[in-house]
This record gives C-alpha cells, structure tokens and sequence, in this order.
C-alpha cells in the first residue's frame, strides 16, 4: 500500500519565508456564520447540509446539594499524615452523605492516602487548596469490576475515584488528585486487567469537576461512560497516558483545562466492533473551548478509534495546541468499527510544535481491529460535515493528511478556511465531495501545496493528481456470529 510519507521535517526558516503560499485556492463567500443552540428542527435541516456542522447541546449545570451537610474525614479518623490508609474514612464520609439524602466532604490540607473511592448521589468532593489525595501503590485496594477499555467492556481494577449509575456528583477545590507511580502499564501483565484509571463515571447524570490538578501514571486519568450533562472546568491535567476520555456521552464541556499528557490530551470514543454497534450509545454534543494542550505522543484531540455508536455534534473553539507528537487534530476509525464520525467544528486554533502536522483524517487503518467488527458496506464509517476555520499554524510539518479515506463512504462535506501560517507540505486529500477550501494563506516549503485523488467542490484549481492508498479488503462477518455478552477475551 502505498501511503504518503509521515517523516517529521525541519523546514528551512528562510525557505519558509520565501515560499509561495497556498492563497486563492478560492475566493467563493463564507457560509455564514452557525447560529447557537439551534431547535430540533433546524438541527436535521443543518445536517443535511454538507460542511455545515450542527451545533451541540450544552449540558444541564450539576445542582448542588441544598441541605447543608458538611462533612470531615478526619472526624471519622483520617490522618492526613500520607502514611496511613485513609480509605475507610473517606468512604464512610461519602457514603454517610449519600445516605443522609446529599451533600459536602469537605478535605482539609494534608496527605491523605487511600484506595478506591466510590461517590453516591446528590455529593459534592471538595478539596481543598493544600490538601492531596494521594492514591494506593497496591492494587489490592482498587477492586476488579466491569470496566470499558479501547471500547470493549472487560474485568479491571476500578478508578481511584469512581461513582456508577448515580447522578448530581461535583468534584471541586484547588486540591490535588494523584495516582501511585508504583502502578506502571496500562494492563497488569499476568492477568490482563486494567489498571486503574484516575477518576472514572459510569452512567453519571449531572457530573461536574472544577479547578482540581491531577496527575495520572501510564493509565487514563479521566474517564466519563455513558454519562449525561458533564462539565469539566478549570482543571489542570497531567499523565502518561490519555488526559480525558469522552466515552459514548452526552452533552459535555471540557472548557478551560491545562493538558500535558504522553498520550492524547482529549479523546472521544463510543465502543469498538459489534459490542459497542449493538449497545448504540455515541458520544454526541461535546464543546471543547478556552484549553491549552502539551502532547507527547499521539494528538491533542483524537476522535476514535473506537467509534462504533458514533461520533456527532463536537465543537471546538479558542484552543491552543502548544505540542504534539502526530498531529494536533487526529480523526481516526477503520472499516469494521461502523456508524458515523459527523458534525466536527473546530475554529480559532493555534498550533505549534507538531511532529507530524496540523490535521490527520484517517479511516482505514485506524486503532486495532476488533474480534467482532462490524462486517461489511456497515462496517464502513460514515464521515460528514467537518469544519476547520481560522486557524494559525507555525512551522507544521505537514498542513491536511487526508488520503485514507475509503472510496465507498467517501467524506461528504469538507470544509478548510481563513487559515494563516507555514508548513512544510501541504495538504493531500481523497475520496471527498463537497469540499471548500478557501483564503488558505499558508507559505509551504516543499511539494505541491494541494493534492487530491476523487475530491469535488470548490477551491481546487492547480492541484496536483496523487496517488491514493491501496483499500483494505471487505470485513468479514465474524464465525461464530457476535452475540451481546460474549466474553471478549484480554483486550487485543
């Protein structure tokens, strides 16, 4: 197969400078500008508008609890000394404000050391400034549970904090949150299980996390599943692995955050092959707004692999992208993952310091195949409606790496426009219709500054032919036949 090459490159300043740049690919008017909060009816209107993505719901604020408990671990005997387990304590203020109809955990300045925590109904976590809730270095104290990873439900260790199927949950304060560094790799090597994430939701209604710093070790630190009305806000989010992954929910704000993770900063996923198609839960209705990001090995923003209930209605908004190791925006999935990658937004970005480049889109070979794909024309994501606007990049290796693209769904609605900046190689596109490119002003070092194979729309005069990658052979049903519930074995 032959596919372009992705090697990092070091363009020359001067050459930069002087290079013709990638204006007047079109001078066709802007669409205008899309309208907040549109109604139902004129959601279904703009998504079938190709290159008009629909704008997402804003989630529901988190009420807080009215009935003024306030309570203190240390009152039910924690010690905050950062040598003595302080879990029990914890737990027993958590579960005493559940149980008394809501209300606040108050921590105090200290080193708390605990395992897992599970959070109840209607309870505000509030740590305070100087306080540090420092997790276990056993995984004894983080019980094995159902857990989602790379999109496949599976025994794990559950998170440090966690709740499930609970609603109305604040985590708050300008305290900090830390894993153990004791617990390297994201799968314990002789049983298969999963680490424990940092902070983990499952079926949450009403979930919000304000100002707090966390650290994570090599496994995901935030991790919302199947929740509702989620904000995240203020945070500052360090790890070695994933920063937050949004993971088949509905109507979240990540506004404000500070990232610098090894792994993505933020990514958004729905489940993987025929489990996560047949449960049919997407991530929809996301809006990313006011972050900074650091990445040291993959992107700023991933959406997918795992995309097999879908992907819909993200809007990304006055974000910086200060690193990354690939590309700063990575959309990815593969044939055999299904459903749909639709209405992506994203405008008034700066990038910098990418390995790779600005933009990748690939839907052939992205993320690892699943036991149970998605056979089939199904089993090919449907892709529409992605949106890029005024966007700043300096010094990119490469602007758009769009080429992996398959013939049969192609990409209905592109949209590239008022981009400024310098880049080493321009963009590459195939398998695309109803595309606009246009005030791209951009100065590219070398080769071609627009190159398509089997792309239509406006803006694509001068470009060069490319040569389009070999496509994947169909998807197979799987024998025997996926059925809901299968053991799925260690994840692949």
């Amino acid at each position: 197969m032959r596919k372009p090459d992705l090697t990092r490159s070091t363009p020359n300043r001067r050459a930069f400078l002087t290079a013709s740049s990638v204006a007047g690919l079109a001078a066709s008017a802007a669409p205008a500008a899309l309208a907040q909060a549109p109604d139902v009816a004129s959601r279904a209107t703009r998504q079938s508008a190709p290159g008009v993505p629909a704008t997402p719901i804003l989630p529901t604020p988190t009420p807080r609890p009215t009935n003024g408990l306030k309570l203190d671990p240390r009152a039910f005997g924690a010690k905050g000394d950062g040598v003595t387990k302080d879990t029990v304590a914890f737990q027993t203020a958590l579960d005493r404000v559940a149980v008394l109809g809501g209300g606040e955990v108050i921590v105090s300045a200290g080193v708390y050391l605990i395992g897992a925590l599970r959070i109840g109904s209607n309870t505000v976590l509030h740590v305070e400034e100087g306080a540090t809730l420092q997790g276990s270095p056993d995984v004894a104290d983080y019980p094995v549970t159902q857990v989602r990873w790379e999109g496949k439900w599976t025994p794990g260790y559950i998170g440090l904090i966690s709740a499930h199927g609970k609603k109305n949950i604040i985590l708050s304060g300008k305290g900090r949150i830390l894993a153990s560094d004791a617990i390297e790799r994201r799968i314990e090597q002789s049983t298969g299980l999963r680490h424990p994430c940092l902070l983990e939701f499952v079926d949450v209604q009403g979930l919000t996390v304000t100002d707090l710093y966390t650290r994570q070790n090599d496994q995901w630190s935030i991790h919302p599943v199947y929740c509702d009305d989620v904000i995240f806000r203020g945070m500052t989010v360090n790890g070695k692995a994933d920063g937050i992954d949004v993971d088949s929910c509905r109507r979240v704000v990540i506004d404000r955050c500070n990232f610098d993770t090894v792994d993505d900063c933020i990514s958004l996923k729905s489940g993987r092959g025929m489990e996560g198609n047949v449960i049919a839960r997407p991530t929809e209705d996301v809006t990313i707004t006011d972050c900074v990001f650091v990445d040291h090995r993959w992107a700023c923003i991933g959406i997918g692999s795992e995309t097999s209930a879908g992907v819909r209605r993200v809007l990304v908004e006055r974000c910086r992208c200060d690193a990354a190791h690939t590309f700063a925006i990575y959309i990815k999935s593969r044939p055999g993952r299904g459903a749909f990658i639709e209405d992506i937004a994203m405008r008034d970005l700066e990038v910098k310091e990418t390995g790779y480049g600005f933009l990748r889109i690939n839907i052939l070979e992205g993320g690892k195949q699943d036991q149970f794909p998605v056979p089939g024309l199904d089993g090919i994501p449907t892709i529409r409606n992605f949106l890029f606007e005024r966007i700043k990049v300096v010094d990119v290796p490469v602007l758009v790496e769009a080429v992996q693209i398959h013939p049969d769904k192609p990409l209905d609605g592109f949209v590239l426009r008022d981009v400024t900046g310098t880049a080493g190689r321009g963009m590459t596109l195939v398998n695309m219709k109803n595309v606009e490119l246009s005030n791209i002003n951009v100065s590219v070092y070398s080769g071609p500054k627009l190159a398509i194979d089997n792309v239509t729309g406006i803006g694509l005069d001068g470009a060069a032919r490319l040569v389009p990658p070999d496509v994947p052979a169909p998807i197979a049903a799987s024998d025997p036949a996926y059925h809901l519930g299968v053991v799925p074995g260690r994840p692949n």
